[in-house]
């Protein structure tokens, strides 16, 4: 299944359609169940505004995790007038 060009360059942190993103790698040992990286990247998810990306289990049973979360920039709402000739 192939993935639009757009998709693409969101996932690599692009600004496709004005957004950009922040990534966090993570790795969990395969010591960990997966019931409890759930739970943690849940909660993550919860308190951090992050977004599971993508995982990826190795041959050795490690997980490597990319979390994303949207950058949202403040814009000035007030702007003070510019100086003019005098009247």
């Amino acid at each position: 299944m192939s993935r639009a060009p757009d998709a693409a360059l969101d996932r690599l942190g692009g600004r496709a359609r004005g957004v950009e993103w922040e990534f966090e790698k993570i790795t969990f040992d395969r010591d960990f169940s997966r019931s409890v990286v759930a739970r943690l990247l849940v909660e993550r998810a919860e308190h951090g505004g992050w977004e599971l990306d993508r995982v990826r289990i190795a041959p050795d049973g490690t997980r490597r995790v990319v979390l994303r979360r949207k950058i949202i920039r403040m814009r000035p709402s007030f702007a003070p007038p510019l100086a003019g000739p005098p009247a």
